[in-house]
């Protein structure tokens, strides 16, 4: 997979973020997000495979691009016969966020980016589009915090497993209602707390890279981006947990569904028959081979943002495979117009 699709995928996220970075700083999320869409649509419908999104950006009815269950690729489309046979390539699924952090983008703020990530088909938990209570953190402590624990509990692991001062950790929150009591408690505690407003998968993988000065993400976010994050976490060894949350009371801030009732039907409807279980990265992403790949739109913890020059643009991106064992950091330049000398005349 890896050897068949790896440089198209970067190509995937990096036209989605030059797309999105256009639009950074004009105060309009909205657009941000679907010219992202856009461009990784298009750029996904060239690739020689047979893909199906299984995280998107939501049902058919209400997007009408990349929704889940959409299939993607050259060998998904009515003329496939004329580049290839379908029947020969493997079918993968894809979870997609073109652009991780729209208000980031929006209000030029840093830490935004384009990601996906990708396996085999069925590799990828199709979670629904709820809030997931998360907690990441470094390979030295994978199975050694647990989400079930108290933040308290989990410095003091944290601090055993990194050799460092409870004082010296540094926690990533995003900043909500729902999580006053935690930020409480890992001050009380005697750990520092970074608030973000967005893009908490970025801050998820930052917990597995040394020298970013993050050492975990705790607390509530939406459920998409947390399958994404653990497919990445996964690549790298490093912690991550999840437990769906559908009980609005519980987010307090955004939608959720209509009720907790109407919630637990729906995923019973999911075959998910155990609401409150929690799930590790290989059951959140269990696929025998799993690619993640980022570009930073703004930039962030682990890459630089799309900068643009005369007649072209600077990207990085962040490749991880589970496949290779390895986490390729990519700078590419792209030409939108030939440079002089190799114009033609």
């Amino acid at each position: 997979m890896e050897n068949t699709l790896g440089l198209e995928i970067i190509e995937v996220v990096e036209q989605a973020a030059i797309a999105s970075s256009r639009w950074m700083g004009k105060g309009d999320k909205n657009t941000a997000d679907q010219v992202a869409v856009e461009a990784m649509r298009e750029r996904m419908n060239k690739i020689h495979m047979r893909g199906r999104i299984v995280i998107g950006e939501g049902e058919r009815d209400d997007a009408p691009m990349l929704y889940i269950g959409e299939q993607v690729g050259i060998c998904t489309q009515p003329d496939a016969a004329d580049f290839c046979n379908p029947d020969e390539l493997m079918e993968i699924d894809i979870a997609v966020d073109p652009c991780e952090g729209t208000n980031l983008v929006a209000y030029g703020q840093n830490g935004s980016m384009a990601v996906l990530a990708i396996s085999e088909k069925g590799g990828l938990f199709a979670a629904p589009d709820f809030y997931m209570k998360k907690l990441a953190a470094p390979p030295q402590a994978k199975g050694k915090v647990d989400i079930n624990k108290s933040a308290t509990e989990n410095l003091k692991i944290l601090s055993e497993c990194l050799d460092r001062a409870i004082e010296e950790l540094v926690v990533v929150v995003m900043k909500r209602d729902r999580h006053t009591d935690l930020i409480k408690e890992i001050r009380e505690a005697g750990a520092r707390v970074k608030l973000i407003s967005d893009g908490d998968v970025s801050a998820a993988i930052a917990c597995a890279f040394s020298g970013t000065n993050t050492h975990a993400l705790m607390g509530i976010g939406a459920a998409p981006e947390g399958v994404i994050s653990a497919a990445a976490m996964r690549c790298l060894g490093g912690h991550f947990q999840g437990q769906l949350i559908y009980d609005p009371a519980v987010v307090k801030t955004g939608l959720i569904g209509e009720s907790k009732e109407a919630n637990l039907a729906r995923l019973r409807e999911m075959n998910i028959n155990d609401p409150d279980k929690v799930y590790d990265t290989h059951e959140l992403a269990s696929g025998n081979t799993v690619l993640f790949a980022a570009t930073g739109i703004t930039t962030g913890e682990l890459m630089e943002g799309v900068r643009f020059f005369h007649g072209g643009a600077r990207t990085q991106s962040l490749i991880i495979s589970s496949q290779s064992k390895t986490a390729r950091f990519v700078d590419t330049i792209h030409m939108f117009e030939a440079p002089k000398a190799l114009q033609l005349r």
